[in-house]
């Protein structure tokens, strides 16, 4: 019995449910003006601009993440290679006899100097102890 009832309600609800849904909700025809293409076509046109907005933003971010990861390897490849190439050896000036003679005596007197101080702690390790 609660069926019977149920599917005659539902059966006589349909047609008015299908009625509701050509014009918005108020009673009798639709105001002068009002076309359901209309606004069929302004959500239409609503949602295209919602969608190219959202391509239009995912593109800058696309493009964002390009710049960004040049940026990164233009870093790691000045990372890799040397602050500076390889400098050739320089030359040396010539130098003069009385130089060259200067330098000698001076790498002597460097060599006796520390000649000098080796032998002075070997002397001091050497000696006996009383």
């Amino acid at each position: 019995m609660r069926r019977l009832i149920l599917m005659t309600l539902l059966l006589t609800t349909a047609p008015l449910a299908a009625n509701a849904q050509t014009w918005p909700g108020w009673p009798g025809p639709p105001p002068p003006g009002y076309s359901p293409g209309a606004a069929i076509a302004d959500q239409h046109r609503y949602e295209m601009d919602r969608l190219r907005n959202q391509a239009a933003e995912r593109e800058a971010m696309a493009q964002q993440q390009r710049l960004q990861t040049q940026l990164t390897i233009q870093q790691l490849q000045a990372a890799r290679q040397p602050a500076l190439p390889p400098q050739p050896p320089t030359a040396y000036a010539p130098r003069t006899l009385e130089q060259e003679r200067q330098a000698r005596e001076a790498q002597t007197a460097r060599r006796e100097e520390m000649v000098r101080g080796v032998t002075e702690i070997d002397a001091w390790l050497d000696r006996r102890p009383d």
